[in-house]
């Protein structure tokens, strides 16, 4: 054999133990990785004590006034909440089938159907969410536990929800929460807030689609409405922002800390600026007697509108980006609206939920931008995790929020935990690595729950109540003290 073949047999030879060697070492990083739980670790423990014990500001939120909690259904001991209402009204029932409450009103009716309901959840965000509530509210372990187990949770929520004592108990201290900001869509231009420790927002969404008000089948939504129960003329489209002006002067009035919009729902999030001539050709007129490029131009222009005021009354504006109309809700969409108002503070909601990335690159060019990881662990845990690290990496840790985003007690505390748990995990895990000191993420993890919340609504310093010792209980009027 020629000295070429000989070479090429030995280099062979040396590639394919080379090839045996990568697998090997391959297989044992991967099994040490599948054994490795980071939650185990002290540094994790001691971080997620340290965040547990921070009284926190959730910045989205919504609580109805106790009696209007969803979910009451009307069972075999009178009208109430239950176990089926704790599941119904939570995100579960958005993707996953969940079975009726049977017109019997009893619980046996409804269990030995409803308990398989979760077969093929079960490794969802929007199921997983909820364990902690069953779990540390209730001692019960909802995987695990029987039938009778689950027909004595039942009891016990019911009764818990005879009093309005249990929400206030679940949120200002199980949760540790010490404000909400809250959009009460029960009543969007009322501003009342039943709870003591709720803060309204404008949530401004109608305003963008008031072409006519026709437009409105809920007067508690409607601008005209509002107008004249104010005495405020809306005869010229001018007249038309001039109350929304109102509304918003009202709001802040009244407490509100921001402004928000759900707009994401409805179309898309790409808001072209617009002449006020041609953004008034739809107003006035019913919707069917417009094009469709002429209603878009009457919400683009206000919605740029509301942008200068979100700025000129120091109002923050919470836009839903991502997981709503998938087709418009990318926040890439709003770079053009975000470049053009420097001195509007934006604050994108969910992270921009797929596009966690993407909303990171945008508040890392744009310094006006605040991301909010409301709802982003309930939908997907681990995806959560990924974006407060990839966050960090490219943003100061000043301008990172959180939400709860949920509309009972248990849900609150459920969501709650389930964020400062990912968010625990998320530091960890740079310590652990070794690219962040323990005392660093210890701060970062008090700056994401409560301090940047304080800074970008620096009202809500007034509003605080834990540091001096109170303990906030519904009266008969429905406040507190």
């Amino acid at each position: 054999m020629d000295l070429p073949n000989m070479k090429l047999i030995w280099i062979r030879q040396a590639l394919k133990q080379l090839g045996w060697m990568a697998c090997a070492a391959s297989f044992v990083f991967w099994s040490r990785a599948a054994e490795f739980d980071l939650k185990k670790t002290e540094t994790f423990r001691r971080l997620k004590s340290a965040l547990d014990a921070v009284p926190a500001i959730d910045t989205h939120d919504h609580l109805p006034p106790f009696d209007r909690i969803q979910g009451r259904v009307e069972t075999d001991r009178g009208f109430g909440m239950n176990l089926s209402s704790i599941w119904r009204s939570s995100y579960y029932t958005w993707f996953n089938p969940l079975t009726a409450w049977p017109k019997s009103g009893r619980f046996e009716d409804w269990w030995p159907t409803a308990k398989h309901d979760f077969e093929n959840a079960r490794a969802t965000s929007f199921y997983r969410y909820q364990l902690s509530a069953f779990s540390d509210l209730y001692g019960v372990d909802f995987e695990t536990m029987t039938d009778a187990d689950a027909g004595a949770v039942n009891q016990r929520i019911f009764d818990h929800y005879k009093s309005p004592d249990w929400v206030y108990e679940v949120i200002t201290e199980r949760a540790n929460l010490e404000l909400l900001v809250m959009d009460p869509y029960w009543d969007r231009l009322g501003f009342q807030m039943e709870y003591p420790f709720a803060v309204p927002t404008v949530n401004v969404t109608a305003l963008m689609r008031g072409v006519h008000p026709s437009d409105f089948s809920n007067p508690n939504d409607s601008p005209f409405v509002f107008a004249a129960k104010n005495q405020l003329k809306v005869e010229r489209f001018e007249d038309y922002l001039a109350v929304i002006e109102q509304i918003l002067m009202f709001g802040r009035l009244k407490g509100a800390v921001c402004l928000k919009t759900t707009t994401a729902y409805e179309r898309t999030l790409d808001f072209e600026k617009v002449s006020k001539e041609r953004a008034s050709k739809a107003w006035g007129r019913p919707r069917g007697q417009s094009s469709e490029q002429e209603v878009k131009a009457f919400q683009d222009f206000v919605m740029w509108y509301l942008v200068e005021l979100s700025a000129k009354l120091e109002l923050p504006f919470q836009i839903h980006t991502g997981h709503a109309r998938i087709q418009g809700s990318n926040p890439m969409l709003l770079v053009d609206l975000i470049a053009a108002n420097p001195t509007t503070k934006f604050v994108l909601f969910h992270g921009g939920y797929p596009w966690v990335g993407e909303t990171g690159a945008i508040a890392t060019r744009h310094k006006n931008v605040w991301i909010d990881s409301v709802w982003l662990p309930t939908i997907s845990y681990t995806m959560g995790r990924r974006a407060f690290q990839e966050w960090l990496e490219v943003m100061g840790s000043n301008r990172i929020l959180w939400g709860a985003d949920a509309h009972h007690a248990e849900g609150i505390y459920a969501a709650t935990e389930f964020t400062r748990r990912c968010l625990a995990e998320a530091l960890a895990e740079k310590v652990e690595r070794g690219e962040l000191r323990e005392d660093y993420a210890l701060r970062i993890g008090r700056q994401i729950l409560r301090d940047n919340a304080l800074e970008l609504f620096p009202s809500l310093k007034q509003r605080l109540w834990k540091d001096k010792g109170k303990r906030l209980r519904p009266l008969r009027t429905g406040q507190g003290e």
